[in-house]
């Protein structure tokens, strides 16, 4: 196992601290600018943006409408009026483009603090936990649209941590510091990322939604690999890395083509060897993987 307080190090030591953290910080930014621009109208008066991330208007232009929640209003047996419309349908190819689950990681700041639970969790050492199925989160976002056709109204949003922590942020969280507790000790000491791996139906939507978008981590220089594990150390979802990383010679190529994928960039910033980039879906020829391959059952154990 990977000791976690010598992650990075080579990657520090090859390309520098910066460049060893270069799309965290990028995360890190985007995800702090989204809610300043939010905070920064009920908070000094700057309105440009009005609303929160379930629909918003930016510069009094540009509508937004989440498609998780818009799917939710359709299923209850509701019409949506025309701006909601168009801001889902802007929302859906941006995301169907750059990837479904960049939501995730980019967006939401429910990531901020299963992030920092996982990061606790390593440094101390702490079990993994319960393990639900990945697929869990899919029977969940099935019984929300369910739940929304038979109340007919879009229910989950009462209880949706994503939108009740992202409300609170902007209009005061009172009581939902709860919520944020709680998700944090969830993923923390019950099931280390749990709640965003395994449970979230919001997650499981973007992930749907993004299954055949442009923009893909690639494991381009994967032949240069020297099997140290930290990309599956840092992976929000590891299992996405191996079919990439040491899939079958002759029938994988390079690309993390799994919707699971959030795009978060961190096998990135942590391979000191530059195996990882950014790339598209189509560049993705198939190429033997070398020694890599024969190691693949052992990487999936122990990714796990």
């Amino acid at each position: 196992m990977t000791d976690s307080n010598a992650l990075g190090i080579d990657a520090i030591k090859t390309k520098g601290w910066f460049a060893a953290h270069k799309w965290l910080l990028i995360r890190r930014g985007v995800q702090l600018g989204i809610l300043g621009l939010f905070l920064a109208g009920p908070m000094a008066g700057i309105w440009i943006v009005k609303g929160n991330l379930t629909s918003s208007l930016t510069l009094g232009i540009l509508p937004l409408t989440d498609p998780f929640v818009l799917l939710q209003t359709f299923a209850a047996g509701n019409i949506a009026g025309t701006t909601a419309l168009l801001g889902a349908a802007i929302v859906t190819i941006f995301y169907a483009i750059v990837g479904g689950r960049t939501y995730c990681s980019f967006v939401c700041p429910v990531n901020i603090v299963t992030d920092a639970a996982h990061w606790l969790s390593a440094r101390l050492a702490l079990p993994k936990g319960w393990q639900p199925a990945r697929k869990t989160r899919l029977w969940l976002l099935a019984a929300v649209m369910g739940t929304a056709a038979v109340t007919g109204i879009a229910a989950w949003e009462m209880l949706n941590p994503v939108t009740l922590v992202h409300r609170g942020l902007v209009f005061g969280m009172g009581f939902l510091w709860i919520i944020v507790l709680a998700l944090f000790l969830f993923d923390l000491v019950i099931s280390r990322r749990g709640w965003c791996g395994k449970l979230c139906p919001q997650g499981a939507f973007y992930g749907l939604l993004g299954s055949f978008s442009l923009i893909r981590v690639s494991a381009k220089n994967r032949d240069d690999c020297n099997d140290c594990m930290e990309c599956y150390a840092v992976c929000p979802e590891p299992h996405v890395i191996q079919p990439a990383l040491h899939g079958t010679p002759g029938t994988a190529g390079p690309v993390v083509l799994s919707r699971d994928c959030t795009n978060c960039g961190r096998c990135i910033d942590i391979c000191s060897k530059n195996v990882f980039v950014f790339d598209h879906r189509f560049n993705n020829p198939v190429t033997p993987v070398g020694h890599h391959a024969g190691n693949m059952d052992s990487h999936t154990r122990r990714a796990a």
